[in-house]
């Protein structure tokens, strides 16, 4: 049995309604608007910000849907939001931690976020290729090769995002204003792009069944964008 018949398995087996995926989905943002909302009353730039941008995030597969008629699939859109709050959450002073957040307090959280976030920026990078692969008979890219192309696609992107974060440190200390994005060194990078490629890897051994779906209609878009013209 291959892993992906094997995830469809169990899949099939943990079966949760669509109400309850839907519920999850609002439960996080409302936790995400609580975050915003507590960022905007201490003053605290980089947990609104943070907030703000996940809670924005979360909109996307609702924007897809009414503007492009791509429907995601719910899990998927739980995956996003998932990602995003956990981040946000990551910025926020708790108690239990003496009011240290949860990156400054626990020494893996950076790691799963990043992995998580990785993970999300594989699966779109996947989903858009196979789209244009299956649009397209110019280009195909056999299970090897696409395993090695998403390695490459996620540890490029990381290298920008570690630049972006240098840099935005560096501005922010040049003019005097909060960080929203911080970078703490080669080691720090380092492991950041390690834990980028193992969420790139989890998605391409496992996550792509749950991505045909998407690849499908964005094929489909394609496809009668083409015959328009």
């Amino acid at each position: 049995m291959s892993i992906r018949t094997r995830m469809l398995s169990i899949r099939t087996r943990i079966h949760v309604s669509q109400r309850t995926q839907v519920g999850v989905v609002r439960v996080l943002q409302v936790l995400l608007v609580a975050i915003l909302g507590f960022g905007l009353y201490s003053g605290n730039v980089v947990i609104a910000f943070d907030a703000a941008i996940g809670l924005f995030v979360t909109q996307l597969p609702a924007l897809l849907e009414r503007r492009y008629r791509i429907v995601m699939d719910v899990w998927l859109v739980i995956w996003i939001t998932m990602a995003v709050f956990l981040h946000a959450l990551g910025t926020v002073p708790l108690p239990g931690l003496d009011f240290e957040s949860l990156y400054g307090a626990t020494w893996w959280w950076d790691h799963l976020t990043h992995a998580l976030s990785s993970s999300i920026v594989v699966a779109s990078g996947y989903a858009v290729t196979r789209a244009v692969q299956e649009h397209t008979d110019h280009i195909h890219l056999g299970p090897k090769f696409m395993f090695a192309y998403l390695l490459i696609f996620v540890l490029a992107f990381g290298v920008i995002w570690e630049l972006i974060e240098f840099y935005i440190a560096v501005g922010a200390d040049l003019f005097g204003i909060p960080k929203v994005l911080t970078q703490y060194g080669l080691d720090d990078t380092v492991l950041d792009l390690m834990y980028n490629s193992i969420g790139g890897i989890l998605v391409a051994v496992f996550g792509t069944t749950y991505l045909t779906g998407i690849s499908d209609q964005l094929g489909d878009r394609l496809r009668s964008r083409s015959a328009d013209r």
